[in-house]
């Protein structure tokens, strides 16, 4: 005869997940990124107060920290998929949706919908610019020489040259009849530019060698411009910009110029 309450025998307790725990290595990029993140978003903030200058100083701010965390995390051994997500989402903040804002709360706001839309054209190209390149990231591997490489404007790169109407403003250039239809289409074309297929030189390609009588020279050079930086924030910024700019033509011809070469040499072995 069955019991009417028979004994109850819980099932056993499945084991719980334990999480490895995170080497400080790996924590110590992310802070950086982070902190990249917060001068982004502080940009914004003295720009609503009006302080374009303390606005350009932290995006500034948040292109040299940018540029840091991925070589403290190479140099730490600390690179992981969850940095370059953080670090992605950190650029679309610092140099996609802070300049844009900037931009608009200083003069494109006088061309109300059309500068609204300028300063989205901007975001939103960031924003794809950032997605390609993680795809890129997982596509098959590229010939060396191609790592000195980027397709496109850079994101903080691209922030700076759509900022230069403003540096140049907080140079001591003074405003103008149509500065802000300028800005407008200027920024519009910095989006462009970072989404664009262009090939622009790439931070990796400074892993050449240089040779040792022009060690202390490019040092020499190096502390300059940071003293510079200092002292002349705008006027220096403004001046590296335009150079950049200067330099878009040449980078894209240094690459279709390697590309043949390396076609060549593909044809040559395959003949």
């Amino acid at each position: 005869m069955e019991t009417i309450f028979p004994p109850y025998e819980p099932e056993p307790t499945p084991p719980q997940r334990r999480f490895r725990p995170v080497p400080i290595r790996m924590l110590i990029p992310n802070l950086v990124t982070l902190l990249a993140l917060a001068a982004g978003l502080t940009a914004v903030k003295f720009a609503l107060e009006g302080r374009f200058d303390m606005a350009s100083i932290s995006i500034m701010t948040a292109a040299v920290l940018d540029g840091l965390d991925g070589r403290i995390a190479r140099a730490l051994g600390g690179t992981s998929r969850f940095g370059a997500e953080l670090d992605s989402l950190a650029d679309f903040v610092s140099f996609g949706c802070a300049p844009a804002l900037v931009l608009y709360m200083w003069v494109m706001k006088d061309v109300k919908t059309a500068g609204w839309i300028a300063g989205l054209v901007l975001a939103f190209a960031q924003a794809l610019r950032l997605a390609r390149f993680n795809v890129m990231i997982d596509s098959p591997k590229k010939p060396e020489w191609q790592k000195a490489f980027a397709v496109g404007v850079p994101a903080p790169s691209g922030a700076m040259m759509a900022l230069l109407p403003l540096n140049l403003h907080l140079a001591g250039l003074p405003s103008y009849a149509g500065e802000s239809i300028v800005v407008m289409v200027w920024t519009i074309l910095s989006g462009i530019l970072a989404v664009s297929w262009l090939p622009t030189f790439s931070g990796k390609g400074l892993k050449t060698p240089v040779s040792r009588q022009w060690a202390i020279p490019l040092l020499l050079v190096a502390g300059i411009v940071v003293l510079l930086l200092v002292i002349h924030p705008f006027e220096t910024v403004s001046a590296l910009t335009l150079v950049y700019v200067a330099c878009l033509p040449v980078s894209a011809r240094a690459y279709l110029q390697r590309k043949r070469q390396d076609e060549a040499a593909e044809a040559g072995n395959t003949g």
